[in-house]
């Protein structure tokens, strides 16, 4: 309410002064009329009407003024007439002329002046808008701003500059009071509620060398910032430690506008993200990530023990039977060396597959690409049979081979197809154990799939998959027999899926498991 009456009475003044001003510009205007045209003064009196423009100029628009002036024009030329009649002399007519174009010039100037104040008042306004604007976004954004000057700092940079240095982390090495005097050269213009809910009470006390209360002068971030001024870039962005009233460290996120102006630095906003919570959240997934590395780790040696005990299980456990044999074979009288030297043989056999199989593990740790090469199928499923001989004569199993396709050969790495192989009929074997099936008997059909795949399919004539272990058979450490340790299947598929191909498990129609390799065949002419 008092804001109201002040706002009135305001405006009651105001209307005073123009009522006062634009009385005194009419006895003027009457004044110099009277003069001019009842008087013997010789002389442009008529140009004193200018003096009645410019009082009126202030107090009405645009429109009144020239009103005013076409007035006044005219009271000049009927005064002129008045005053001389119809043949006035030159001289009289020359100052009525100076009087009119004086008139017109001062109209004129004024119109112009009035445009002109116009455009300032209409700048001052938007200018005025825009600054409210900025204030309030300034002022009630949740991110923390500070409004620092920079001029000063920018200045001495400039200078260094001048002298030839290039690099600030430099000569900061080698003067060590150099960081502490740019920070003292900056000074706190202002800062917004959320600076001062981030920082603290005083994060807006102004003055030189206020700075150093929040940020070391020996802060990295600090420095990189004082590189981009001395370098012109347009905006720096970083992460700096601050320190809060309360001596709290807080890591925050910097992003700074950089004025293309030299004489703008004395207003830089800083913008300010606290990223402290972030950061230790970050820092907390970071140690759980390397713990779960070590976790990982672990299982892999566990995994890597679990599959070399399964994969040396079988030529191992054939080295021992074939030792057994040779020295059967050695007990005799005489003693039979052909079986002897047979058994030896496979003796040495198995135990080349074992190192194989040491080898090929060992180039797997060591991320080393096992060598490739050709290899026929037909001749390569013969050769694991003869591996297998012991454990299928032992079990009565029959093995048969479809060939009513020529496939062409593949290239891969041929221990690790094989060993596939071997895990696919050992398990078949140790399947069709458990039944009377008879007679027993593993097949093996090598077919094109298309153009592109060949598969290998390996049925048997067992109980087949369980219900329950369709979706686990090929589950690391998963298994149905009681002395199984569940890695055959996984280390299969695995293998096979390195090399780009892929290993499914079924149950036939008519009875017991399938299980189909299919691998991709390479162009014989690469």
């Amino acid at each position: 309410m008092v804001a109201g009456a002040g706002a009135f009475l305001r405006g009651q003044g105001s209307l005073q002064h123009d009522l006062v001003i634009g009385l005194i510009a009419l006895i003027l205007l009457l004044t110099v009329f009277y003069v001019d045209a009842f008087t013997k003064i010789e002389g442009a009196i008529a140009v004193l009407y200018v003096i009645a423009l410019l009082l009126l100029s202030e107090v009405v628009t645009r429109r009144a003024l020239m009103a005013m002036a076409i007035l006044c024009a005219a009271l000049a030329i009927f005064a002129f007439l008045f005053s001389h009649g119809i043949d006035p002399g030159i001289q009289p007519t020359l100052r009525l002329t100076v009087s009119l174009a004086a008139l017109a010039i001062t109209t004129a100037l004024l119109l112009r002046n009035d445009t002109f104040r116009s455009e300032l008042l209409a700048s001052n306004a938007a200018l005025r808008e825009s600054e409210g604007r900025y204030r309030s976004i300034f002022d009630n954004t949740k991110v923390a701003l500070w409004e620092h000057d920079y001029s000063r700092v920018r200045s001495h940079l400039m200078e260094l500059k001048l002298q030839g240095v290039t690099d600030l982390r430099v000569h900061v090495r080698s003067n060590p009071g150099a960081a502490t005097q740019c920070m003292d050269m900056i000074s706190t213009v202002a800062a917004n509620e959320a600076a001062y809910e981030l920082l603290g009470p005083h994060a807006g006390d102004g003055g030189p060398g206020t700075l150093r209360r929040y940020v070391a002068s020996d802060d990295e971030t600090f420095i990189d910032l004082m590189q981009a001024i001395l370098d012109g870039a347009e905006h720096f962005e970083g992460k700096g430690t601050v320190t809060t009233d309360g001596g709290e460290k807080r890591l925050v996120l910097l992003s700074i506008g950089l004025p293309d102006d030299a004489s703008t630095f004395n207003r830089v906003v800083v913008g300010m993200i606290d990223i402290t919570q972030r950061e230790m959240t970050q820092k907390a997934l970071n140690e759980a990530q390397a713990e779960l590395t070590r976790a990982a780790r672990a299982a892999t040696v566990g995994a890597l023990s679990a599959s070399l005990a399964h994969e040396l299980n079988q030529p191992l456990g054939a080295i021992g039977v074939n030792a057994q044999t040779l020295l059967r074979w050695l007990d005799r009288d005489p003693p039979d060396l052909a079986a002897v030297r047979k058994s030896a043989e496979r003796i040495i056999r198995d135990g080349q597959r074992a190192s194989d199989i040491i080898q090929n593990t060992r180039s797997m740790l060591t991320q080393n690409t096992n060598e490739s090469e050709w290899i026929d199928l037909y001749a390569l499923i013969d050769e694991t049979t003869r591996l297998m001989e012991h454990d299928l004569q032992r079990d009565a199993v029959v093995v048969d081979i479809h060939r009513n396709t020529r496939i062409p050969s593949v290239k891969t790495v041929r221990i690790e197809l094989q060993q596939v192989l071997i895990n696919l009929m050992t398990n078949a074997v140790q399947a069709m154990s458990s039944v009377d099936a008879a007679p027993r008997t593993i097949v093996i059909d090598v077919a094109p799939r298309t153009d592109e795949i060949v598969s290998i399919v390996v049925r048997d004539n067992g109980p087949g998959i369980a219900a329950d272990a369709r979706d686990k058979v090929f589950a690391p450490f998963y298994t149905t027999k009681a002395s199984g340790m569940g890695m055959g299947l996984s280390i299969c598929r695995s293998t096979l899926e390195a090399r780009g191909g892929k290993l499914e498990g079924y149950n036939h129609p008519e009875g017991g498991a399938v299980f189909e390799i299919t691998l991709p065949l390479e162009d014989l002419h690469e």
